[in-house]
């Protein structure tokens, strides 16, 4: 981008100030989504089973942490959705035409931590009520509710 002023030349000064409003223009929205309470969450729903010995080429990054917390031959990629959390506003992801209900809420964002309240229902049910604590670029794996020959495996990652 290129600022020119009533003379035809580049503004020498605005060469300067430019790379610095853009800094503290991304550090603003930076520090908004903190202070009001968001965190960028990737949710992957994962089924587990012991038909086959194939992994979907998404899950190539967590293959070593399934293998080690769970006892599969094959893993394929249900559902990958990036969500926007906001403060005590639960969100809600269906899996299985409805039949299964993952709630998430954010309850509290720290400077490295963000804590979240997941609830799983299944037919109306709730099968499972936790919170875990997830830290930028960490994952955590729940498993989750069985699945005829298997089980249902979420992974929650925080960006924020």
């Amino acid at each position: 981008m290129v600022i020119r002023g009533a003379g035809g030349g580049s503004n020498p000064v605005m060469k300067r100030v430019f790379p610095l409003i853009a800094f503290f223009s991304l550090l603003f929205l930076f520090l908004t989504s903190v202070a009001f309470g968001q965190a960028q969450t990737r949710l992957r729903v994962i089924r587990a089973s012991n038909v086959g010995q194939s992994i979907d080429p998404p899950l190539k990054e967590l293959h070593n942490e399934l293998k080690t917390l769970f006892n599969f031959t094959s893993y394929r990629l249900l559902r990958d959705e990036n969500l926007s959390l906001s403060l005590n506003q639960p969100v809600s992801i269906s899996a299985r035409e409805g039949r299964i209900i993952m709630e998430i809420i954010l309850v509290g964002l720290h400077k490295n931590v963000a804590e979240l309240r997941i609830r799983v229902n299944r037919e109306g049910t709730e099968i499972l009520n936790t919170q875990v604590r997830l830290s930028p670029g960490r994952t955590v794996l729940i498993g989750g509710p069985k699945l005829r020959e298997g089980v249902i495996i979420y992974a929650l990652s925080a960006r924020f």
